[in-house]
């Protein structure tokens, strides 16, 4: 059974960083993608980067592209998100998700199996 399990949100100031962390288990097959999304209060929950199982390929949304770098951390089994110069507007609970079978993501409805997500808060 796959899990997915998040860590290392919290609450940071405007322009802080913060690592989130994704850990993987009961994946049978090399071949998946993992993408990293977020839902803010009121609204639907939108993608955020994608990144292949080979780590080969590697995908943002346009307001973070500059920001945020995910990678593989392999002998950890782990997926992370690095984000950089934070904004008040990248408040959300933002959750990790799996597509297998495929170097790609989907959209919220399209991807296979989900963590429970870990807060993020950025205000002064």
């Amino acid at each position: 059974q796959l899990q997915l399990v998040e860590s290392g949100g919290g609450s940071v100031q405007p322009g802080g960083s913060l690592i989130l962390s994704c850990s993987l288990s009961g994946f049978t097959s090399d071949y998946y993608a993992i993408g990293w999304f977020r839902q803010a209060p009121g609204k639907e929950r939108e993608w955020v980067s994608c990144i292949s199982s080979s780590g080969g390929t590697i995908t943002y949304r346009d307001s973070v592209k500059d920001r945020f770098a995910t990678g593989l951390d392999n002998p950890k089994n782990t997926v992370f998100l690095r984000m950089n110069s934070l904004k008040p507007e990248d408040t959300a609970v933002y959750y990790c998700a799996a597509k297998l079978s495929s170097i790609y993501c989907r959209g919220p409805d399209g991807m296979d199996s989900w963590g429970k997500g870990t807060l993020v808060t950025v205000s002064s």
